[in-house]
């Protein structure tokens, strides 16, 4: 049905519709609506079908975009499910949180002027449509191994991994130390991009389908209350998987930069969050880690000081402003959340860096100096230098550090000295088979790589599910050999 697509010439590139500003601001719900059907065939009937799809090329789980979007234009979307679910575990997770402009959508290659397919909406509205009409249904793996397989971090990796080693019939458990499923999902994330509903369903899905979770259990090097010895957890299962993430915030150091008033970007999320979701969070309540009535300042330039300011407008600041030392174009956050922020009445202050906090018992005012950028480094990314004599000062009642994230010490943690790590603290594996230096011990997602995207904790997972499967096989072989 060819007729049905290569439609961009005709058909404008749209995205679903946003709720109004004053509406947004207003609440921590998802700001862009749902596509309708007719909507979402017809964006998807835009896509040039091209020989090389450098969408799916550009995407780390290498979806099959093309084919799931002409079926979509066919109105074939319980095979657009079955087809789109084939290579993405979350498929209505990445189509609401993945940063589309700089990976399928930005590598379209319809040229400017007709603008790329909307991928990201489209993919959202399959899964969203799928569950609504109970295409989704648990695993039901056709033969159950005794094999037992523990996994810490119920964020995106280990879930990922979770669903792969469960299909495949393995008794998988997932250990997390927070009290719900999701890990940064949940409390890093903001419902306005990802409302909580969705990853709870996930969870419910999982658990239908026989993954048991243990929760508010926390890894350590001994055994207690809410805690469990990384030994015990290795003695009681087969085959581990570390997906915990990384969670230790970058510092900015500078005079008066320990003054209360400066708190840490997850600190702050985790705290909205979980009011969002019905805890009492005393911090937040206290007006600590709450920003209404204050000016705000927020450092940093990714998705996390996007989250903060975007969070920060709906808290009820006096006024909202990102502090970052570069200009929008070296921006490492997503151009789409920027956009969204600015809308929102964010004001960002490019090219300017903090050097030091102003205040007495509390933080009341950020100086900062003028930058400008220099020359390419050894990854070709500019450098940036002050201007001399240009420093200037900004108001803040509230400054929110969101400079980036680094792994745990999880060797010291643990009680795990022949834990290898990376000059960077990450958890070094073998990077074919994923194995740490612990034999039966692996590792995925940000703990490996580094802080990163969901859509790659994904495919860490799914790629370390794989890995543990043949171990597990080869294992069983040579036991059985030598019972012979």
């Amino acid at each position: 049905m060819a007729e049905r697509m290569l439609k961009f010439v005709t058909v404008a590139q749209s995205q679903p519709d946003k709720r109004s500003v004053s509406e947004r601001n207003a609440d921590f719900d998802e700001i862009y609506r749902a596509f309708a059907v007719d909507q979402a065939e017809r964006q998807a009937s835009r896509c040039s079908q091209c020989g090389v799809p450098f969408c799916s090329i550009h995407c780390p789980l290498g979806n099959n975009i093309p084919d799931w979007l002409k079926m979509t234009a066919e109105g074939r979307l319980e095979e657009a499910y079955a087809l789109s679910s084939a290579t993405n575990n979350f498929p209505e997770i990445c189509g609401r949180i993945c940063p589309q402009d700089r990976l399928c959508e930005g590598n379209c290659v319809i040229e400017k002027g007709f603008e790329s397919v909307t991928i990201g909406a489209v993919e959202r509205f399959i899964t969203d449509t799928a569950f609504a009409n109970g295409w989704v249904a648990p695993i039901s793996p056709p033969v159950e191994r005794a094999a037992s397989i523990g996994i810490v971090g119920a964020g995106p990796g280990g879930l990922a991994a979770a669903m792969q080693l469960r299909e495949l019939g393995y008794q998988v458990h997932v250990y997390d130390r927070y009290d719900r499923v999701g890990g940064l999902m949940v409390y890093g994330i903001p419902g306005f991009k990802l409302e909580k509903d969705i990853v709870a369903r996930r969870h419910l899905y999982l658990e239908e389908s026989g993954v048991r979770f243990h929760l508010g259990v926390g890894v350590a090097d001994r055994d207690g209350e809410g805690r469990i010895a990384f030994a015990t957890l290795r003695a009681r299962h087969d085959a581990v998987l570390i997906a915990t993430g990384v969670y230790k915030s970058r510092d900015i150091g500078g005079p008066g930069a320990g003054l209360p008033g400066i708190v840490k970007a997850l600190d702050y999320l985790t705290a909205s969050n979980r009011t969002s979701l019905g805890d009492n969070v005393a911090a937040f309540e206290s007006g600590e880690l709450n920003a209404a009535g204050k000016s705000v300042v927020v450092i940093g330039g990714g998705d996390t000081a996007m989250d903060c300011v975007r969070t920060a407008v709906r808290q009820g600041a006096k006024s909202v402003k990102c502090l970052y030392r570069r200009d929008r174009a070296n921006m490492p956050g997503s151009i789409r959340e920027v956009k969204n922020a600015e809308e929102e009445g964010v004001d960002f202050v490019w090219l300017a860096a903090p050097e030091a906090f102003l205040g007495d018992a509390r933080v009341g005012a950020v100086r900062a100096t003028r930058m400008k950028l220099g020359l390419p480094d050894a990854s070709g990314r500019q450098s940036v230098e002050p201007v001399e004599g240009s420093a200037f000062v900004l108001e803040a009642d509230l400054v929110v550090k969101a400079l980036g994230f680094d792994p745990e010490a999880l060797p010291t943690l643990w009680g795990q000295s022949d834990l290898a790590v990376s000059r960077w603290g990450t958890l070094r594996v073998d990077h074919e088979s994923f194995m740490t230096s612990l034999p039966g011990v692996f590792a995925a997602g940000d703990i490996v790589r580094g802080a990163s995207l969901v859509v790659w904790a994904i495919r860490d997972g799914r790629d370390a599910a794989a890995q543990m499967h043949r171990w597990l096989e080869e294992r069983a072989a040579v036991a059985a050999q030598a019972a012979e």
